[in-house]
């Protein structure tokens, strides 16, 4: 009774009641986001509540921005299904707490993903709206990036977006990488799944390597750096 109740939740406003591969994404990425905010807001002890509305930010941030930046209703209003799925991701780490919140790993793996699956869901939902090809790939970084930057905000964290890190910029490459497979007629699944692993793939990579972005530097800083006259 339970289930059917949770699947027609998720049902509501999709037509027919058909769940395609986007709106599959679209949860994944909802989910896996929710995780990586809830994760970061238990590790400062935040409350259940709390926990909640860092999960349910992360996981809509992005989304709203760029549906409030085309000018549509922010999905979420739409349907309650994203409410319930960060529910499910605040139940995840409660029962799981020990495993999720010890492992290091946890958070960015989470985040890798969910940024991965996000960037899909925002070029789709701008070339529905149809926006040119620089504004497709920008709603996507958006999309990808935004929730992780309103998440640290709420934790009272700089946002990765504004770190060396790689990571507005690997949203950029999974939106290129979806062109890429799009003009050289690639599935429309394919194209989806290449382009989200992208995202992930430069993530990861510029992290076990250490690549990065040069940081700008402050003139006290360069003053310091330079050698001294006798």
């Amino acid at each position: 009774m339970f289930c059917t109740r949770l699947l027609r939740i998720f049902a509501t406003g999709k037509k027919a009641g058909k769940m395609d591969f986007i709106t599959i994404i679209d949860y994944l990425g909802t989910f896996a986001f929710a995780i990586s905010g809830i994760r970061l807001a238990a590790a400062k002890n935040f409350d259940w509540f709390g926990a909640y509305v860092v999960g349910f930010v992360t996981a809509v941030g992005g989304g709203t921005l760029r549906d409030v930046m085309l000018d549509v209703t922010p999905f979420w209003m739409e349907q309650p299904s994203y409410v319930v799925i960060t529910a499910l991701a605040l139940v995840f780490v409660v029962i799981f707490r020990r495993q999720v919140v010890r492992l290091d790993n946890t958070f960015f793996i989470f985040d890798a993903i969910g940024i991965g699956l996000f960037t899909v869901v925002g070029v789709e939902k701008s070339i529905a709206a149809g926006y040119p090809v620089w504004v497709n790939i920008i709603m996507g970084a958006i999309t990808g990036a935004a929730g992780g930057m309103f998440r640290d905000i709420f934790i009272n964290e700089v946002p990765l977006i504004f770190r060396k890190d790689i990571y507005a910029l690997a949203c950029v490459g999974g939106g290129v990488a979806y062109y890429i497979c799009l003009w050289t007629g690639c599935s429309h699944i394919v194209t989806q799944i290449t382009a989200a692993l992208a995202v992930i793939l430069i993530r990861v990579l510029s992290v076990k390597f250490g690549i990065s972005l040069p940081s700008l530097r402050s003139i006290e800083e360069v003053e310091a750096t330079r050698p001294k006259k006798d």
